[in-house]
């Protein structure tokens, strides 16, 4: 059984095209500088994070610092909603960000800065935000958690392509939205909210918790990671060259005023799609396709922020 004041930190050698192993021994030494007692353990493959995470709990490790990316931040996310031996609440998520896009970090004044990052956990201070639940109609599976954003068609299908030219940065999430806009066609999609419903010819469907995503694209009106809703984008009939007309729109946040997207404020959301079922994406991270339903966990996720 681990000690209550003693940190986990798990490295993802991986994030940021192998960052976080070059900048690993600067990290160790700096927590040390700042009087860390801390364990530490190496993923060795995908989504390994899930399980040391799981682990960490069940021994007793209620601090746990990750070194990587949004990605693994969504696996270490998942990892403390689905162990059962320990309430959430009394688990504390540090972020050092070292990845493609540091998405998540932007919304919560989290620095890149491996220096300043580890000031911010040092310092104590912590925050709480809402949890999204994603359950895919497929057996067999169980939910999938999210703690940024999550989206079913284009969005996805970048995702998908974006694997290619990670080693490009955050760059590479424009690349993929280029490469995209000519393989990616328009799905229909039948989306239940607020006990309304609707039909529409979709680009993609955006649920956001937080306000950046794909390299700093802003594709929700007004997240707020701790209103206890999400903040849903829904396109119909937004097609390439409504892409290629809000490019910038894309980054700025702007691209929610267009006519053709409906912004709306909801606790859940059930998607149903037509064949060929779309890629569905949580967090920047490919889980399937197909239909799925998503439940918002209100203040789910306790971690240090400078915010």
């Amino acid at each position: 059984m681990a000690s209550k004041t003693k940190w986990l930190v798990i490295i993802n050698p991986t994030s940021g095209n192998g960052s976080s192993k070059k900048k690993w021994p600067e990290i160790q030494r700096l927590l040390q500088v700042h009087g860390f007692d801390y364990d530490h353990v190496f993923t060795s493959y995908p989504n390994h994070s899930i399980l040391l995470t799981q682990t960490a709990v069940n021994q007793g490790y209620t601090r746990i610092i990750c070194v990587g990316g949004d990605g693994t931040i969504h696996n270490i996310v998942n990892g403390i909603m689905s162990q059962t031996a320990s309430d959430i609440s009394k688990v504390t998520l540090g972020v050092i960000p070292i990845g493609t896009g540091n998405d998540w970090v932007k919304t919560h004044g989290i620095s890149k800065d491996i220096s300043k990052a580890i000031e911010t956990i040092k310092k104590g201070r912590t925050s709480i935000q809402d949890v999204g639940k994603i359950d895919l109609d497929v057996q067999g599976t169980g939910p999938i958690y999210f703690n940024n954003l999550a989206g079913i068609g284009f969005d996805a299908f970048v995702v998908k392509k974006v694997k290619a030219y990670k080693h490009l940065g955050a760059i590479a999430y424009f690349l993929g939205a280029i490469i995209g806009l000519f393989n990616f066609k328009i799905f229909k999609a039948w989306i239940r909210f607020n006990s309304e419903e609707r039909e529409v010819n979709a680009l993609m469907i955006l649920i956001g918790l937080c306000q950046y995503s794909g390299g700093g694209m802003q594709l929700t009106e007004s997240p707020d990671p701790s209103d206890g809703l999400f903040d849903l984008s829904i396109t119909n009939n937004f097609g390439r060259f409504d892409v290629l007309r809000n490019m910038v729109n894309l980054f700025n946040g702007k691209v929610t005023s267009s006519q053709k997207i409906e912004t709306v404020k909801t606790k859940e959301i059930e998607v149903k799609v037509d064949a060929p079922k779309p890629y569905i994406q949580a967090d920047g991270e490919l889980i399937g396709r197909g239909n799925f339903k998503v439940t918002i966990i209100p203040k789910a996720l306790r971690f240090y922020s400078e915010n």
